[in-house]
């Protein structure tokens, strides 16, 4: 069974930087995991939800442009942890950030089946 649980959400100042973390688990051994495409998303209050960055299994990296030379995705194979490092924050980056991954068969389309249960970013001017 899938589990992603995310950490490191709180509020800070505009300008400010944020870590967060999401430590999976039962994504199977190392030989399937390596290919799991792990992204981060997030949803303003009111609005849809948009991808924020993606890693993919060959390490390649995707950003939303929002977010481009501000955030940072990378993981930790070893301890089956994904992070988002956020700097320069924006109030407009306020949102609950949600932790997803999948197979390429489905996150290489945009699907992902597994997901966090958020953490709470809240920037203030």
């Amino acid at each position: 069974q899938v589990q992603l649980v995310e950490s490191g959400g709180g509020s800070v100042q505009a300008g400010g930087s944020l870590s967060l973390s999401c430590a999976a688990s039962g994504l199977g051994n190392s030989n399937i995991r390596r290919y799991y495409c792990m992204a981060w998303f997030r949803q303003a209050p009111g609005k849809e939800r948009e991808g924020v960055a993606t890693i993919h299994g060959d390490g390649s990296t995707t950003y939303a442009e929002s977010v481009k030379g501000r955030f940072t995705i990378s993981q930790d194979n070893a301890n089956d942890t994904l992070y988002l490092e956020m700097n320069v924050l924006k109030p407009e980056d306020t949102a609950m950030y949600y932790c997803a991954a999948d197979r390429p068969r489905y996150c290489n389309r945009g699907i992902y089946n597994y997901w966090g249960q958020g953490t709470k970013v809240t920037v203030s001017s």
